[in-house]
């Protein structure tokens, strides 16, 4: 349950477009982030990669590199007191002593007096290796006969998923119409701004970690385990933060800094280049989706069958959450009687696999937002048509069992984004005018799409944060202090706590004082990621504010609350059912997305994004626009241009002149945000998250208007002008032979 939002009539700040607090110091330079950061007698790390994906380590000889003028230490894994480590499962050494399994791996840090004398002695360092085979495939790494990376996961099979629901075989017998496809979705390079850095030190026996991350407490508890340390003995804080979207949850440098750190006795500094960024950190996951959906002559849904295999790469990260996600999505937000879901997430020598802005929603919804519009074509239907016929309503059972809440309208956010995209209602249905054709060389299209996605952890995890308000002053509050540790990843969350803790309290703006993501200062908060922190940090300062208001009046002085909420439970996939109580809560979308296709080059231009969101409340209306936007800007990478490329494990794809990723120059002439507010019951004042959920439609939003605008189907990303122009190709080929460009077969014998 939440916390009931207060009454109090001076409430005025919840839902206005309050100047983010965070800017000025960022836009004058005052704001300092972990590359900025020095303390007197600092020494510098370089970190020594493994460069290559798959190899037995013979031995590690420090002595030439110990030689280096400056170098104060070299630090392997036997420094390790417990050398392994991760997000989910402990499947990650820190330091790799034994077997490396992708090239990122790290096998020795160097630590000198400069950070030129640091890179010197790195290049010294002699590693003997005995390369081994490697596994760069997940479907080939699920091969009985395939090379196994981890003893504990037979098969290589990290995580498995079942959903069964109803009779599958009859629900196809029914359908008039059966629609096959593979689709193919590619890893995505997170490209923050600000690449990896922090700066480690000891403060009396503490040892004290200021970086970049997403979850403050929990990089805490990995530090204190890898050392061998007690947790109140390690403190980390969070600096400015150059961007996140999912690629800070896992370690990077946090460590080795602290290793180095509570060995030397000294302050040791990293800050990674660009090129080691990408090598060092996960991708989002690339998945392959085998999909057979039915339906009947008058559009309804009969059964959907399909196969995900998820490329969870080297170790786990957060491969099992994201492959629940991308199991729930699949089958799309539609209501379909007969489902039967195989979901896998595979380790392989690739890149791991991590946490991106959607978390597995954005491959699931791919390959069913095609399926759907391959359905309609086939059934001679407009795309919105039949989603309008299908959508899951308030109320309307999942495939897993659970009810999609009273408070998800997918037919108000459809019908917004219809007519906002140029559709008309037609009798019983809807319209859009037909494409004049293509001018010269240029088609125009256009396509729509419908997701929702989860806010919270999901699956079973416990869901809660904490805040603690302490209010100042003698007769009246001069002062609130707001402790809460959500990380401020650039998404304004520091922002809306603070509008709604002033809110809660009954004061200005002028009166919060904000102390973020320090684990010495703020109890946890849980991590930034999944959506989250609106909704439980806004309910944790609520019931925080209350309670300091309660022992106000009492005449406490100062009056000090820590409140934690506890968000509704979830639970994990039954085994062989897939029934789950998946989220917490669901925020859903609505995108359509029009493009130019130059028919003789196969370039894709993204003119117009219009993206239909339901924030329950918008806490900062402006901010939820500007995240509406950002979404689409890297989404529309995503679809068009970002082709991150590996071989054999080896990413070949190392820099931003060869991973090439949206200037404003590629961002749509007009990006429109549509606001539904539809008052959550879970949320405070009736908000839910609304980071992610705009990324998540619009890939096949942009897909189906590239059908649209040439007739040809593309069932993988992203849409480069050498995909596209290929595609073009083969369907002229196909046509010519008089086969069809895609499989579409009859259901009923």
């Amino acid at each position: 349950m939440a916390v009931p939002a207060p009454t109090d009539p001076r409430a005025r700040l919840v839902g206005t477009s309050v100047p983010r607090l965070d800017a000025p110091a960022k836009v004058t330079g005052q704001a300092l982030y972990p590359g900025d950061l020095s303390r007197p007698g600092m020494l510098h790390m370089k970190i020594l990669f493994a460069g290559r994906p798959h190899a037995r380590i013979g031995g590690i000889d420090t002595r030439q590199a110990l030689a280096v003028t400056g170098v104060v230490a070299v630090y392997t894994g036997r420094d390790v007191p417990h050398n392994a480590y991760g997000l989910a499962f402990d499947d990650q050494p820190v330091l790799c002593d034994e077997v490396v399994r992708c090239e990122g791996d790290q096998v020795a840090v160097v630590v000198a007096e400069t950070a030129a004398e640091a890179a010197r002695a790195r290049d010294l360092v002699e590693v003997s290796y005995d390369d081994l085979p490697v596994v760069d495939d997940p479907r080939e790494a699920m091969r009985g006969d395939a090379l196994q990376l981890h003893a504990s996961r037979p098969g290589n099979i990290l995580d498995q998923i079942r959903i069964r629901a109803g009779d599958v075989d009859a629900g196809f017998a029914e359908a008039d119409v059966v629609v096959e496809g593979r689709y193919y979705v590619p890893m995505q390079e997170h490209a923050y701004l600000q690449p990896e850095a922090g700066l480690a030190y000891m403060d009396g026996d503490v040892v004290v970690v200021e970086s970049a991350g997403q979850w403050a407490h929990h990089d805490r508890r990995q530090i204190a385990r890898s050392l061998g340390l007690p947790e109140e003995q390690v403190r980390v804080i969070y600096r400015s933060i150059g961007g996140a979207f999912g690629g800070r949850e896992d370690i990077s440098v946090q460590l080795v800094l602290a290793l180095a750190a509570w060995r030397t006795g000294r302050p040791v500094k990293v800050v990674w280049t660009r090129e080691e960024s990408i090598r060092g950190h996960g991708k989002r996951h690339q998945m392959f989706i085998d999909a057979r959906w039915g339906a009947r002559q008058e559009g309804r849904l009969t059964a959907a069958d399909v196969r995900v295999v998820a490329d969870a790469g080297a170790y786990a990260y957060t491969s099992t959450m994201v492959l629940g996600h991308a199991a729930l999505t699949c089958t799309g937000v539609y209501d379909i009687p007969n489902v039967r879901v195989d979901a896998y997430a595979v380790y392989t020598n690739n890149v791991p696999g991590a946490a991106f802005r959607g978390f597995g929603s954005p491959q699931g919804i791919f390959a069913a937002e095609v399926q759907i519009d391959k359905l309609a074509e086939a059934l001679g239907l407009d795309p919105v048509t039949i989603r309008e016929r299908n959508m899951l309503q308030p109320g309307a059972v999942l495939p897993v069992g659970t009810r999609l809440p009273e408070c998800i309208h997918l037919d108000r956010l459809l019908h917004h984004c219809a007519l906002a995209g140029g559709w008309e209602r037609a009798g019983n249905g809807w319209h859009r005018a037909k494409n004049a054709g293509a001018h010269g060389t240029l088609a125009s299209g256009h396509g729509l799409a419908l997701a929702f996605k989860n806010i919270g952890f999901s699956f079973g995890y416990p869901e809660e944060s904490a805040a603690t308000i302490e209010l100042h002053g003698a007769a009246e509050v001069e002062e609130a202090v707001v402790r809460f540790a959500g990380a401020e990843c650039g998404q304004g969350v520091q922002t809306v706590i603070a509008q709604m803790a002033a809110d809660a309290l009954g004061l200005p703006l002028g009166k919060i004082r904000l102390t973020g993501a320090d684990t010495g200062q703020s109890p946890e908060s849980g991590s930034a990621s999944a959506s989250r922190l609106t909704l439980m940090g806004g309910n944790a300062v609520i019931g925080a504010a209350a309670a300091a208001l309660a022992r106000w009046r009492e005449e406490e002085r100062p009056a000090v609350a820590t409140y934690t909420f506890h968000a509704p439970e979830t639970t994990d996939f039954d085994p062989e059912t897939g029934r789950t109580r998946p989220h917490v809560a669901f925020s859903p979308v609505a995108q359509a997305a029009s493009v130019d296709v130059d028919l003789e080059t196969g370039q894709v231009s993204v003119t117009r994004v219009v993206t239909v969101v339901d924030t329950g409340k918008s806490i900062n209306p402006a901010q939820v626009v500007g995240q509406a936007q950002g979404a689409i800007a890297q989404a529309v990478g995503y679809t068009v241009l970002e082709n991150f490329v590996t071989r054999e494990g080896r990413i070949q794809t190392p820099t931003l002149s060869t991973y090439l990723i949206p200037t404003i120059l590629d961002m749509p002439e007009s990006c429109e945000a549509i606001v539904v507010e539809t008052p959550d019951p879970v949320g405070p004042w009736g908000a839910r998250g609304v980071g992610e959920t705009p990324f998540i439609a619009v890939a096949p939003a942009v897909t189906s208007a590239v059908h649209d605008a040439t007739g040809v189907w593309f069932d993988r990303i992203p849409l480069t002008p050498q995909a596209v122009l290929a595609g073009l190709k083969a369907s002229a080929s196909s046509a010519a032979a008089d086969q069809p460009s895609h499989s579409v077969r009859g259901g009923k014998s």
